[in-house]
């Protein structure tokens, strides 16, 4: 898998669970996704489900998708693996899968909340466009989507660690941008001599600790990974589609 993003947080393993796999808490907290609604499935498939971005207030992008997980697993650990799929001309992402996985941290304190869950993600997808798109991929799309999987990891970990609504952490994260622009500007303005420096600070100092960063997810797998059995038993998305 490509990307891999990893953060550890201190919270029930259930709640955990809960606000990754409820399409209603998930799309408060992923910045990548607007909206993500379950579609209509026989009992015991894989749960199918339709995913939108809103990239301009003029325009969204949807795709579908089919996702199925792992529970209860021998060593306490769980797994979600998924296949998607945006047949939306303007979508870069054509097709891709990827998996979360949940594994419990033991040995520093009693209880799942006092270790810690290590949270991670892989994945990878197929851009559209041709050379030209796997180049627009490369350059921006691809760390663009790092960055905002990990700045929403964070984010959720705000919300389950500090009780920080996501709506609430995008607040202090807008504020945060706002204050270092603001005091480059002054620089700029005020102390000319001083512009680059204020420049190199925003940059540099790291947020408020109620603040998402990014920053404090891990983006290099500590070690060669490899993705779940369970992605390999869900179907291609060509047979994914939305009901009629």
């Amino acid at each position: 898998m490509s990307l891999y993003i990893e953060a550890r947080i201190r919270a029930d393993l259930e709640d955990l669970w809960k606000h990754t796999q409820e399409p209603a808490l998930h799309q408060r907290w992923d910045l990548r996704f607007t909206e993500i609604t379950y579609l209509p499935c026989a009992d015991g498939e894989p749960q199918h489900f339709r995913y939108a971005t809103r990239v301009l207030p003029f325009l969204t992008i949807a795709g579908t998708g089919v996702s199925a997980g792992e529970k209860r697993r021998a060593d306490g650990t769980r797994t979600s693996a998924l296949r998607f799929a945006c047949p939306h001309p303007l979508s870069l992402l054509e097709e891709g899968s990827g998996y979360w996985r949940y594994v419990p941290e033991e040995g520093q304190g009693e209880g799942h909340e006092a270790d810690g869950i290590r949270f991670l993600t892989g994945y990878d997808y197929r851009p559209r466009w041709g050379r030209l798109g796997a180049l627009a991929d490369r350059a921006a799309f691809r760390p663009l989507m790092g960055w905002a999987t990990a700045w929403s990891f964070d984010r959720l970990r705000l919300w389950l660690e500090r009780g920080i609504t996501p709506e609430r952490a995008l607040l202090n994260a807008v504020a945060d941008v706002a204050l270092r622009l603001l005091g480059v500007t002054a620089a700029v303005l005020f102390a000319p001599m001083t512009a680059l420096a204020a420049a190199a600070l925003a940059v540099i100092l790291p947020p408020l600790p109620t603040t998402p960063a990014a920053r404090r997810c891990l983006r290099t797998p500590p070690a060669r990974t490899r993705a779940p059995r369970v992605l390999s038993t869900l179907s291609t998305l060509a047979t994914v589609k939305e009901p009629s």
